[in-house]
């Protein structure tokens, strides 16, 4: 049992993550838009996420399947309060040992308890056990509030960058931590 002190109050955090499985297709289109809609809110164009959001059910039903091995659940007494994704790098100048964070996305509602700490050990303790030693992730280079909390997980900037559109050009930047 893991407990959080929240405005001063005690609060259970019985925090679980577990491989998704199809009939988790909703929750977790529906965790990915509303995590949207508030942490990128002043980065990606709001008729971009609006855009993106509408796209998110039909997405997750038709990558989440029985044979799921890289996307997980974050689950709070058995609702789902997050997502997130941990699998091979999709960077070519990377070698076998590293291991990324796909994503990772929160509900707003549990923004700040300690659950994106939880998940990043979870992530770590994957990657390990499957002998990687580096653990990367791409965020972007405006979202000030996911680089501190990736600092604070051990990460730090690799100079490596790339930008993408999402209704306008944003740049994003890769940091890793070894494990």
């Amino acid at each position: 049992m893991y407990y959080r002190l929240v405005n001063n109050m005690e609060v259970n955090m019985n925090i679980t993550f577990r491989l998704a499985k199809p009939s988790d297709a909703p929750d977790m289109a529906e965790v990915h838009m509303r995590s949207w809609e508030v942490a990128y809110k002043d980065i990606i164009p709001a008729e971009y996420i609006l855009e993106k959001n509408a796209t998110r059910p039909a997405l997750y039903e038709r990558v989440i399947t029985e044979e799921n091995t890289n996307s997980y659940v974050i689950q709070q007494d058995g609702e789902t309060v997050g997502i997130m994704r941990i699998a091979q790098p999709q960077d070519g100048d990377v070698s076998n040992n590293f291991y990324e964070l796909h994503y990772i996305y929160l509900h707003p509602d549990y923004f700040r308890m300690g659950i994106g700490t939880q998940a990043m050990n979870f992530a770590f303790d994957i990657a390990r056990s499957l002998g990687k030693t580096v653990m990367t992730v791409w965020v972007f280079a405006e979202n000030e509030n996911s680089i501190s909390f990736y600092a604070k997980c051990g990460f730090v900037a690799d100079g490596k960058t790339k930008n993408n559109e999402y209704g306008r050009v944003i740049d994003s930047i890769r940091m890793r931590k070894d494990l």
